[in-house]
């Protein structure tokens, strides 16, 4: 008679020997494997981190009570997963899903591994949609594709995380699905972010998987994995378009120091571990587009990483930057004279660019970038050169007007179609006369008449994406009608 084993229920059990901070050392456990989750007693939960010739490194990532050496740990031949579906929309979970928004508990459809592995070359397809963030200098000068990595960073308090935000808002009706992960936050920027959810319905096709300043640096260290997982799961089971914002790295580069230290690994730059570049790349090469067969699904990944005083050249800004396919620079000087969002174009880049972007964006934004670093060099000058003749001062007011066009509020998307239209007026004459105190009222002014004379055209405007002849002459006709009314 043959024995049938089933190894998902074999368990294996050891004994805590040693206890660093969050770090335990277990002595009899043979047949482990890395990334495996183990139950301490029945005070903590924990996931193997590392080995050495006597013990099992293990992170403790939840406790329910005081570890001690001598408790018993358990742990199966299983690796590493959690609970995901349809369920969690809606939900603010933890780093192992469990609901921390006092709803009750969650319906799990199946349970994904933390740890996979990144889609091969042969699993995707190349980005050809646009991920509409809303955002107007983004979305003009910096467009991102659907499945991309694009990274967002700048020094404390420049409106990363409100660029992040923003782009999860704008997404309403589009059929995204939307997780916003906060690493090592405080409770109070968390809560922020729950406001805007709460205010702008992002609840209906939202998710929050945190991990805060308070909660265990094992917590703050897992919690971008199980966000990933639970994006592939809506990206490989429904073929749906994920968009995940990782608020942000940095606080995950600390925590993971701090655990290396104490699992007793060599310090390198910065005090951070050799693997420090493989634990960042090893979740963003996990976003992309997948072949129609395999769903069809998309991820696209918005890390965001502080900066100090501007240093983009710094240890993990810089590893971030050669593995992402772009980045977003906030500037804090550009942020402090009132330009927000402080996008630097001079050192923000989006290396999909205009193959995404709707051709009818293509033509009118080819320049534009351009045009605004010359002004903000011009701008420079003069501040030091005391006179300038009359050319030069109307090159600065046009400027001023190209500046004025680009300030957005927060949590206020503009849809790309309104941007469309922006630019249009913007090359036609639409602000030939105005001041930039007069900007904002002129262009919500012409949009609004557009809306209202000619429905159709911006119809067709969204429907097929480009500047057709049809669409051309309605916006122009109905330009001719406003600038004659402004006139009278």
């Amino acid at each position: 008679m043959g024995l049938n084993i089933n190894l998902l229920k074999l368990r294996e059990y050891g004994t805590v020997s040693e206890i660093r901070q969050d770090v335990i050392s277990v002595t009899g456990l043979s047949n482990c494997m890395n990334g495996q989750l183990v139950l301490v007693s029945d005070c903590a939960k924990g996931v193997i981190v590392g080995f050495d010739l006597e013990y099992v490194l293990v992170l403790i990532v939840q406790m329910h009570g005081k570890v001690k050496p001598g408790d018993t740990v358990t742990t199966t031949m299983d690796e590493f997963k959690v609970p995901v579906g349809e369920g969690l929309l809606g939900r603010r979970v933890n780093s192992l899903v469990e609901p921390i928004d006092g709803q009750g508990i969650i319906k799990e459809d199946t349970s994904y591994p933390i740890f996979s592995t990144a889609p091969t070359v042969l699993e995707r397809e190349p980005l050809n949609e646009v991920l509409e963030t809303g955002t107007k200098m983004i979305d003009m000068t910096l467009p991102i594709g659907r499945g991309q990595r694009m990274l967002i960073l700048g020094d404390r308090m420049t409106g990363k995380t409100t660029v992040g935000v923003d782009a999860i808002v704008n997404q309403k009706g589009k059929g995204v699905i939307c997780i916003y992960c906060g690493v090592g936050k405080a409770e109070a920027a968390i809560s922020r972010v729950t406001e805007v959810f709460d205010q702008e319905d992002v609840w209906e096709y939202g998710i929050m998987v945190t991990a805060g300043a308070s909660d265990s640096m094992g917590q703050q260290y897992l919690v971008p994995y199980v966000a990933a997982s639970i994006s592939e799961y809506f990206m490989y089971e429904k073929g749906a378009d994920v968009l995940l914002v990782f608020d942000d790295f940095t606080k995950r580069a600390w925590a993971y120091r701090q655990i290396s230290l104490l699992l007793e690994r060599a310090p390198g730059r910065d005090a951070y571990p050799g693997d420090i570049f493989y634990i960042h790349s090893q979740l963003v090469e996990r976003a992309g587009k997948m072949k129609p067969e395999l769903g069809g699904g998309s991820c696209t990944h918005l890390p965001i990483v502080e900066t100090l005083q501007g240093d983009f050249a710094g240890y993990i800004p810089s590893n971030i930057i050669s593995m992402t396919d772009g980045q977003v620079f906030l500037n804090a000087l550009l942020f402090g004279e009132g330009f927000k969002p402080a996008v630097d174009m001079g050192l923000s880049v989006s290396r999909i660019g205009s193959k995404v972007q709707w051709p009818a964006m293509k033509k009118p934004t080819g320049m534009l970038k351009i045009e605004y670093v010359r002004f903000k060099e011009l701008e420079k000058l003069t501040r030091i050169k005391a006179g300038h003749s009359s050319d030069i001062d109307d090159r600065l007011r046009q400027g001023k007007i190209l500046e004025e066009v680009l300030k957005q509020d927060q949590n206020a998307p503009i849809a790309m179609e309104d941007q469309v239209m922006l630019l249009f007026g913007l090359q036609h004459g639409l602000l030939k006369n105005a001041g930039p105190g007069d900007v904002n009222v002129l262009v919500q002014s012409y949009i609004d008449m557009v809306r209202s004379k000619r429905p159709e055209v911006v119809e067709e405007l969204v429907t097929g994406k480009t500047m057709t002849e049809t669409v051309e002459q309605g916006l122009q006709d109905v330009l001719d009608m406003f600038l004659d009314s402004a006139a009278k």
